[in-house]
Order: C-alpha cells, then sequence, then structure tokens
C-alpha cells in the first residue's frame, strides 16, 4: 500500500533539449538556497566563513546565462531536481565556478583568484549560525579534501547523486580526474543529514562588525575632515546650545556604569539553593548557581566580556528571534563548570539563556549560544542543555525535579531507563538533534516533579521542546499509554523542527478513517509545533496506515491557527494505493466536521468528518470542510 500527498507537484518534464532562460530564472528564484549552499560547500574553506558566504551567493547569481536560450544540458544534468532541466543547467555552471574558484592558477594567490563577492556588505561580516561538534568535525574533513571530492562528497550527500551521475557532472564541470575525486570523498563517512544543517547555510546568516581598528585608520583623514565639518555645522546650526543627535548617550566604546557592572563578575546575581522552596514562581529566576567552577572569577569574567563583545573566532548561534547584544545588567549565574571537553558557563539575564563554552585545553574555538526563555515557567524551565559530545546529549535540571530517565519515543511500551544526575547534571544520553540517516528511534528526557511527569526532546537548541499530546486547549503529558502510542509513529517527524526555536510540539489523534478495501483503519495525526517567539509555528498532518511502521506527512502549514488552541480544527488528505492497485483520495477533519468536499482534479462530497473516493494517480484535491457550527475550513496542503 502506497500513499502520495493530495497537493504533491508533478515533476518537471526533463530533457535534453535546449531551455528557455525563463525556466533557469524560474529554477534559479525556487532552488536559490540550495545551489548557494552547493557553492559554499564546494568553496574552499580556507576562504573563512564570511569569505565563502558573499562568494557563494556571487557564483550563484551569475550562473544565470545572459543568452535567450541555453545549451542542451548533458546526461548528467537530468537528474537535476525533480527533473528539472533549467535546474541542472545551473547546478552545472555553479559547480564548474566554484571549482575553478578552488583551482589555483600560476603566478596569482588563491584569493586573488576569486571573483568579486557581490553583493558586498560595507561594514558587516556575514556567516552561517554556528551548528555543533558534528557539523564542525565535518567542516574539518572536507577541509582536508580536493575541490572535485568535496564536489564528489557533496553532490552525494546533498543532491542524493548516484556515483556515474556524479562522475558524468564533474566531467562536464571540467575535472579531469572525477574517478580519484570519488575515491577520495570515500574517506569522509557519509553524513547527509549534516549537510543541510543551518551551519552550511549561507542563506540564513548572522552579522557581525568588520575589523573597526584597521577601518579606522584606512580613513582616518577623511575622518577627521568630516568631524571638522561636523563640528563647524554643530557651532552654526546651535548658537544656543542643544542636544546632539544621540542626545544623553554615551559616546561608542565609552566607560558606562551600567556596562560596567554587567561586566563585573563579582556583580552576577546568585540565588540561593532553597529559594524555589518559598517563591511563587518556578522558572530560572529561581535556579541556584551551580558547578564547581562558579567560584572562578577569570572563566565568568571570560564569559561576559565574549557576550558584550565577541571576537572574530567565536562561534555565535541563536535561535530564531533571539537577540545575541550584551545583557543590560548583571546577568543570573545558572552553572559554571566543567562538561565533557570544554569548561561552560550559563548565564540569565530574564529573556534569554546565554550560554559559553570554550575548549579546557586551549584558549582557540570559544562558542557562545542564544535561546529565548520569556514566559518559561514549570515544565518549561525544568532544563537547558549543558552540552553535546559524541552524539549525546547532557542537561542541567531545574531544582525541583526529583527524576529523571530516558525513553524511547517510538517504543511506547517500553519501560523509561533512570538516568544519574550529579549536582542537576544529568548523564550523556542519546541526542536526536545530532543524528544523521535514517530514523529507527528517538530518545527523549522524561522528568518528574511534584506536578507529575514530562517529555522533552533535543531539537538542537539550548532548551529542549516540552512534549504534550491531545485536543488543542486541553492537551496534556505524554504519560499514559495512549498519549505515548499516540506519538510513537510519528516521533521522527519531530526531526523537521529542529534548529527553529521551538518552545512545545503536540500530537492530537483526531480521526481513524476504515480504509476502502477493508484492510483495516487509517490514523491521522496533527502535530503542532510553537515557537518561542510567536510567528513560525508549524502544523503538520500526518497519516499511518495498519501495516505502516510509521506515520507520513501528507500535508503542513506554516503560521496558521489549525490544530492549535486558537482554532482547534484540522483537515487534510492523502492519495493512496489499495493493495489491490486502486487509489483512492482519503480525507478526515476533527469529530466536529459535518462535511467535507474535495474539487480540482477530483470532484466528491460526503457527509461527517470522512471522506473516501476513487482517484487517479496523481491527481490534485482541494479539501474544503464546513464545521458543525457552518464555518467553512480548508484543507493543510
Amino acid at each position: 500500500m502506497q500513499s502520495q500527498h493530495v497537493s504533491q507537484r508533478p515533476p518537471s518534464a526533463g530533457g535534453t533539449g535546449p531551455v528557455g532562460v525563463e525556466q533557469a530564472e524560474a529554477a534559479l528564484v525556487e532552488h536559490y538556497p540550495r545551489l548557494v549552499r552547493l557553492a559554499y560547500l564546494v568553496l574552499p574553506p580556507g576562504l573563512g566563513r564570511g569569505r565563502r558566504v558573499l562568494t557563494a551567493h556571487a557564483l550563484a547569481q551569475r550562473a544565470l546565462p545572459r543568452s535567450r536560450k541555453l545549451p542542451s544540458v548533458v546526461p548528467a544534468q537530468a537528474s537535476g531536481r525533480e527533473g528539472d532541466p533549467g535546474y541542472a543547467y545551473l547546478r552545472e555552471r555553479v559547480l564548474r565556478t566554484a571549482l575553478e574558484a578552488a583551482r589555483p592558477r600560476k603566478g596569482l594567490p588563491r584569493l586573488a583568484q576569486l571573483p568579486p563577492s557581490l553583493p558586498q556588505v560595507w561594514g558587516l561580516r556575514l556567516f552561517p549560525r554556528s551548528g555543533g561538534a558534528d557539523e564542525l568535525a565535518l567542516e574539518q574533513r572536507l577541509s582536508g579534501l580536493s575541490g572535485p571530492a568535496r564536489a564528489a562528497y557533496v553532490l552525494r550527500g546533498l543532491e542524493r547523486l548516484p556515483d556515474p551521475d556524479v562522475r558524468k557532472l564533474l566531467e562536464a564541470a571540467g575535472v579531469s580526474d572525477p574517478g580519484g575525486a570519488l575515491a577520495s570523498a570515500n574517506s569522509v563517512p557519509a553524513q547527509p543529514g549534516l549537510l543541510s544543517s543551518p551551519e552550511f547555510d549561507p542563506c540564513s546568516l548572522q552579522a557581525r562588525p568588520t575589523d573597526l581598528v584597521r577601518r579606522r585608520q584606512h580613513t582616518k583623514a577623511a575622518l577627521a575632515a568630516a568631524a571638522a565639518l561636523a563640528v563647524c555645522g554643530v557651532l552654526v546650526a546651535l548658537p544656543g546650545g542643544g542636544w546632539g543627535p544621540d542626545g544623553a548617550a554615551a559616546p561608542a566604546y565609552a566607560g558606562n556604569p551600567a556596562a560596567e557592572a554587567a561586566l563585573d563578575p563579582g556583580r552576577l546575581t546568585r540565588i540561593p539553593a532553597d529559594a524555589w522552596r518559598t517563591s511563587a514562581r518556578t522558572d530560572f529566576s529561581v535556579w541556584p548557581a551551580r558547578g564547581p567552577l562558579t567560584g572562578d572569577q577569570a572563566l565568568l569574567r571570560r564569559a561576559l566580556a565574549v557576550w558584550a563583545r565577541p571576537g572574530e573566532t567565536v562561534r555565535v548561534s541563536a535561535t530564531p528571534g533571539t537577540q545575541t547584544g550584551g545583557p543590560a545588567g548583571p546577568p543570573q549565574l545558572l552553572y559554571a563548570g566543567t562538561v565533557d571537553a570544554a569548561r561552560v558557563v550559563i548565564l540569565y539575564d530574564g529573556l534569554r539563556v546565554a550560554r559559553y563554552a570554550e575548549p579546557k585545553d586551549g584558549t582557540q574555538g570559544a562558542a557562545l549560544d542564544f535561546a529565548r526563555v520569556d514566559g518559561a515557567t514549570g515544565a518549561g524551565a525544568s532544563a537547558l542543555v549543558l552540552g553535546r559530545a559524541d552524539g549525546n546529549v547532557r542537561y542541567l535540571t531545574a531544582p525541583w525535579v526529583t527524576g529523571a530517565a530516558q525513553r524511547d519515543l517510538t517504543k511506547p511500551d517500553a519501560a523509561a531507563v533512570p538516568l544519574t544526575r550529579a549536582d542537576g547534571v544529568t548523564a550523556p544520553l542519546a541526542s536526536p538533534a545530532l543524528r544523521s540517516g535514517a530514523c529507527a528511534s528517538w530518545t527523549v528526557l522524561q522528568l518528574t516533579d511534584a506536578s507529575g511527569t514530562h517529555l522533552a526532546t533535543d531539537l538542537g537548541e539550548l532548551v529542549p521542546a516540552r512534549l504534550t499530546a491531545g485536543r488543542p486547549g486541553a492537551a496534556g503529558e505524554v504519560t499514559g499509554a495512549r498519549a505515548l502510542r499516540t506519538w510513537a509513529p510519528f516521533a521522527c517527524s519531530l526531526a523537521a523542527e529542529r534548529s527553529a526555536g521551538i518552545r512545545s510540539v503536540n500530537a492530537w489523534a483526531y480521526a481513524e478513517q476504515p480504509l476502502p478495501d477493508g484492510s483495516g483503519s487509517g490514523t491521522w495525526v496533527c502535530t503542532r509545533a510553537e515557537t518561542w517567539r510567536g510567528d513560525g509555528t508549524a502544523a503538520l498532518a500526518l497519516f499511518r496506515t495498519p501495516g505502516g511502521a510509521a506515520g507520513t506527512v501528507v500535508a503542513k502549514g506554516t503560521d496558521v491557527p489549525a490544530c492549535g488552541p486558537r482554532d482547534p480544527h484540522v483537515l487534510a488528505g492523502v492519495l493512496w494505493k489499495s493493495a489491490a492497485g486502486s487509489w483512492y483520495l482519503l480525507a478526515a477533519g476533527g469529530r466536529d466536521t459535518a462535511s467535507i468536499g474535495a474539487s480540482g482534479g477530483v470532484t466528491a462530497f460526503g457527509r461527517g468528518p470522512l471522506l473516501a473516493a476513487k482517484a487517479a494517480q496523481g491527481a490534485r484535491a482541494d479539501l474544503t470542510g464546513t464545521l458543525a457550527d457552518g464555518r467553512t475550513i480548508s484543507g493543510l496542503h
């Protein structure tokens, strides 16, 4: 039995004839992030992340031809995105120019050989968000490969091309020994999931100032002249005195009592160990300072200074919507200690949690991570990620947590395995955020406190996402057998929410549908991920047949109220193939759905919350539902 998305887009027809520049332009717009990522990964890592970002964008933008017709695509290009020859042509152009940029030419240093990086961004350094230990290790391994070998590895992992197509594409891009490039690429273990991580995304960027001292040296005379003119202008325009453009603000980088207090480790807020017992609040503001290095003033000073002014070598990351500026005043110290191979400091300023990490055996490679936690309380403020290493994660738990365990979310009948804790720090457990490849299990953190048991999962951020189950507005903890069985077939769908600033994810089994061939019932589940920033919410509709071990995502909505507390309704459909080979449109809504109608490629109507109608393979249908109160809802796409 097979299923297809109702809103599935048919692949574009491929071919070997010439295609128009309009088709290439459409492919560039649709696949621009992927083309830029391809160029970024193939370019030499020795250029530095900022230079690679601008050069990758330049190569992707210059891939579009000026002529009205493109040449015939080569056979290797037939395996472009969904068979699109426009994308195949652009991919070959980007690959060729990236390899040319990485290939030294006699008499010129490598940096001089690169094309001017357009667009230019003056006064800022742009670089992707930092990843974890696995991404850093992969970056180091790729830096040891030649340009053609890097291209072979990326075409395998990112484009999912078989070796014969990789060989043809490398030949078309001017590689003299594609077989050797493929052999060299074998020295790096295949990790296709890591290539799609934010670490290698040159379209999701962070900004920092360039070398301000050097810029001032280069423009000293011009600045002096401009300053003189500005002073004269102020004297003429304000003969009686008055405010400057910044009012009473202190000059940039000047001493400021509040800023100095924020950088003084002696003024860090330290909460007593038992404060949470008598406090009316259960949030990060009542966490005590823990860890063996809370008295290391030098470490705390470095952490505060890096937070205020991260240097060029600091890897900075933040969940979407989180500001990375320095604290407004002395923050609260939550932890300072050694975690695996790093010294870690965790600070809290009332709205954000910041984690500073430095290697314990050196002074290079510091990292600074931020996460929003405004409004976190109770179960949402029960744990923080201390560190990740070797595929595992360690947590710091809240002082009110009485027990910790790990469980495999895909195995609802298996018992949770207790985790040992020392001063609130858990033993390492497998992190699904660090895993690549096929998903066969999903390890989550189970915490117990006076209010009950809660589940949370690592999604690659400082704060684990809380998991719940049930109808929106009345969802509960994932503790009972029914809630665990609801999540089990759909646990791996959480991978779609990694590094997205997720606060909580709820799973709601909203319908059971008898299958038309009498082979049992299909299960409809809607999962909704809420973010810390409010926008960017994602609702997924998933469908599982009796013979399927895991559910399939059939529809998705972003920034829609469906399947949420404000609108606890959902409607989705799927094309399903029976064991006899017949295709059907299956659709389901919540229990208060009075009728469902389908139009477009399938025309059908049914009373109640379920609809089953015969359909043709590849048909596309638009779904409309009517609720019991007469309101109309649309299906997720």
